[in-house]
């Protein structure tokens, strides 16, 4: 099986050592996205859950489009999140990202804390074309 590495600038670059996304065996593996800028490399100003929320499924979708597939063909998504009292507000977002389409399987996890102070992060696998 070849791995090919996913890297595109439309997303925050992987922090440490790791891809932002890895092509295998017909599917591409998104690593977690934090809600950061792409441009900046930082978080997104504010701390609003919805805005990072957006921002994370925003750098989802810039991966899965330079590796030539969409949220039209994801198959498993897993949340993290350090206060499920925002699972509410996460949901009703990332449910816009899949309206018209068959969401994801997916399991949501409270976690202690998140790279660079983040309040959630995504991490998602699609079918690749």
């Amino acid at each position: 099986m070849t791995l090919e590495a996913i890297s595109t600038a439309g997303a925050s670059a992987a922090i440490g050592p790791s891809s932002q996304a890895i092509a295998a065996g017909g599917f591409v593996f998104c690593s977690g996205q934090l809600p950061m800028d792409p441009a900046t490399g930082q978080l997104i100003p504010g701390g609003d859950i919805a805005a990072d929320t957006r921002r994370v499924m925003d750098n989802i979708v810039a991966i899965l489009t330079a590796a030539g597939t969409d949220l039209a063909r994801a198959v498993k998504a897993t949340v993290y999140c350090t206060d499920l009292a925002d699972y509410a507000a996460i949901n009703a977002v990332y449910a816009t990202y899949f309206e018209g389409l068959v969401p994801p399987a997916r399991v949501a996890v409270q976690v202690a804390a998140l790279p660079k102070g983040a309040k959630v992060e995504i991490e998602l696998v699609a079918l690749l074309r």
